[in-house]
């Protein structure tokens, strides 16, 4: 049998010349960013130790901000309260009472009616001395006579002046100005101490500081808390963000504030987040993110930030981040 002819050869041998250089000098594919959803806990706790006595969420519940997640046993807390609060009336009944006239007002009214008399008093007085003085003068009243007047005119002076000393003596406060300082000062210091258990009152059954899911529980109703333990995790809605990773050729065209798309299992088709870090360092692609054409690459971190959403996607999904 015959061959192929040799015109059929030669195009075949030219076809596989050119499909080979073809696939050798062929631009990669483009190759997308890998990375991961992740999201910033919060953990919520109490300042103090106590037994709870009531957890309002369980784990996997939606909460809105401001809601109430836990409560510890509130009776020594109330009676320190209570405590400070007697303190406070305490310390402020000091200041009213330093701060009052050594007499009262009926003592002081009386003072001044003696007063009123003396004055009437030391008025006839200097008449009588003047009219006395104006006989003897003329010879129709003795010596004696004009002393006794004089004498009599100055004791109703003195008695009017002893008076007005009582009065000025009975309105000055009970207390000197340094005892009234000092017990000013113990009511402001009693006053930041009741505002201060106060707030430690509202620790002890803190609400949700934003909208969000409860991840974990850590203490059931009845146990002991101790101090700064969290009782309750939560993660915010708002505080989702993206983990990726990009190669070192790549880097130097992200800038903090870029937009960029992304995809994953059931997100319903590309969805943007906004880039909000770029890391210093490079580092070698994680293990978790490992790939055929990533793997052992020199990449730098980037993290972006999800819009906040209904259906926020939870932490750890895979994403595939796609290059601009």
């Amino acid at each position: 049998m015959s061959g192929p002819p040799k015109p059929l050869i030669a195009v075949v041998a030219l076809a596989a010349v050119g499909g080979g250089i073809w696939y050798a000098t062929r631009p990669a594919p483009a190759e997308n960013w890998l990375g991961y959803v992740e999201a910033e806990t919060l953990y919520v706790a109490a300042p103090v130790s106590g037994r709870l006595a009531e957890r309002s969420v369980d784990r996997g519940a939606a909460v809105a901000a401001g809601a109430p997640l836990f409560s510890l046993d509130p009776i020594t807390t109330d009676a320190e309260t209570a405590q400070l609060q007697a303190q406070v009336s305490a310390a402020r009944a000091q200041v009213g009472d330093l701060g009052q006239a050594r007499q009262r007002a009926p003592e002081i009214a009386v003072s001044r009616a003696a007063e009123a008399q003396a004055s009437a008093q030391l008025t006839k007085a200097q008449q009588d001395y003047a009219r006395i003085a104006a006989l003897a003068a003329r010879g129709f009243a003795s010596r004696s006579q004009l002393d006794a007047a004089r004498a009599v005119r100055d004791a109703s002076s003195a008695a009017l002046a002893q008076t007005r000393a009582q009065i000025a003596s009975g309105e000055i406060s009970a207390g000197r100005g340094e005892q009234i300082t000092a017990a000013r000062a113990t009511v402001s210091g009693a006053e930041a101490a009741l505002r201060g258990q106060q707030q430690r009152r509202r620790e002890i059954a803190p609400v949700s500081p934003a909208k969000g899911v409860v991840e974990q529980t850590f203490y059931n109703p009845g146990e002991w808390v101790p101090a700064n333990a969290p009782v309750v995790s939560v993660l915010p809605d708002d505080k989702r963000k993206l983990r990726f990773f990009v190669p070192e050729e790549r880097i130097a065209a992200l800038r903090p504030g870029m937009s960029i798309g992304f995809s994953c299992d059931g997100c319903g088709g590309q969805r943007q987040a906004k880039i909000s870090y770029i890391s210093p360092r490079s580092e070698f692609t994680p293990p978790v993110i490992y790939s055929e054409h990533a793997r052992s690459k020199q990449v730098f971190l980037v993290e972006a930030l999800l819009p906040v959403s209904d259906k926020p996607l939870p932490p750890g999904l895979p994403v595939e981040v796609v290059p601009q």
